[in-house]
C-alpha cells in the first residue's frame, strides 16, 4: 500500500494551482486602481470617535432612531433591524448594553449602526465551518468542505514535516478532509491542538478565545 504523505499531497496541489506570471501581471493594474478608490460606503454617517459623543448627539436627537445591530462572530457576521426606538429610550438602551459600540450615527437621517463582538460562531457557521489545511500548509478555516476551497480565515502556516512525524494517520486524514466545527469549544480545541505545530517563523500564531 503507498504510503501517505500529507507532504506530498501539498506539493501535488500547489503545482495544480500554479498561474503564469503573465497573469499575475495582468492583475497588478486592476488592484492598483482598486486602491484608490475611495471608501464610500459609510460616507452618509459621521463615525463617532467614542461611545459618549454618541450618546450626547442622541440625547439632542428628537423622536425615533432607525437602529440596525451588526454582529460580528468569531467566525462569520450578521447585521439585523432592531426597529425604530425612541431617542430617549435608545440612550437607555446603550447604557444596559455597555458590550455594544456605537459605531455610526447619521443624524440627519434618524439612524444607528450598532457594533457588537460575540465570542462565539455564527448560525451560519456552526452549519457549514470546517477547519483545514490548504495548498500552502496553513491551518484555514473553510466556508463547507477544504476541497471546495471558500476560505474565511487563514489562521498560521504548519510544519507539516513535524507534523507528519507526530501526529497518528488519522489525524492527518481528518485534517486533510477538514474538520467539523459546530461550536466555540470545538474551534478553540482544534486552535489550540494544531498550535502546537505552527511554524516557528510565524510572526503570530492565533490562540484560543477562551
Amino acid at each position: 500500500m503507498m504510503e501517505f504523505s500529507l507532504w506530498k499531497q501539498l506539493r501535488r496541489r500547489l503545482r495544480r494551482k500554479r498561474r503564469p506570471l503573465w497573469m499575475l501581471g495582468g492583475l497588478l493594474p486592476l488592484l492598483m486602481i482598486a486602491i484608490s478608490i475611495p471608501q464610500q460606503a459609510y460616507a452618509a454617517y459621521s463615525v463617532q470617535d467614542n461611545r459618549a459623543t454618541v450618546i450626547q448627539a442622541l440625547r439632542s436627537q428628537e423622536g425615533p432612531v432607525t437602529v440596525n445591530i451588526h454582529r460580528l462572530y468569531v467566525c462569520g457576521e450578521e447585521t439585523m433591524p432592531l426597529g425604530r426606538i425612541d431617542s430617549k429610550q435608545l440612550v437607555q438602551l446603550l447604557a444596559s448594553h455597555p458590550e455594544w459600540e456605537a459605531a455610526a450615527f447619521d443624524q440627519s437621517n434618524s439612524s444607528l449602526l450598532i457594533e457588537h463582538h460575540v465570542d462565539d460562531l455564527s448560525d451560519y457557521c456552526k452549519n457549514h465551518a470546517y477547519i483545514g489545511i490548504d495548498k500552502d500548509g496553513n491551518l484555514t478555516l473553510y466556508d463547507g468542505e477544504p476541497k471546495k476551497e471558500k476560505v474565511v480565515r487563514t489562521f498560521f502556516q504548519l510544519d507539516v514535516r513535524y507534523m507528519e512525524s507526530s501526529l497518528p494517520q488519522d489525524k492527518l486524514d481528518q485534517l486533510t478532509r477538514g474538520i467539523r466545527i459546530s461550536d466555540i469549544d470545538e474551534y478553540n480545541s482544534v486552535l489550540s491542538t494544531y498550535s502546537d505545530f505552527a511554524r516557528s517563523d510565524n510572526e503570530k500564531v492565533m490562540k484560543p478565545t477562551y
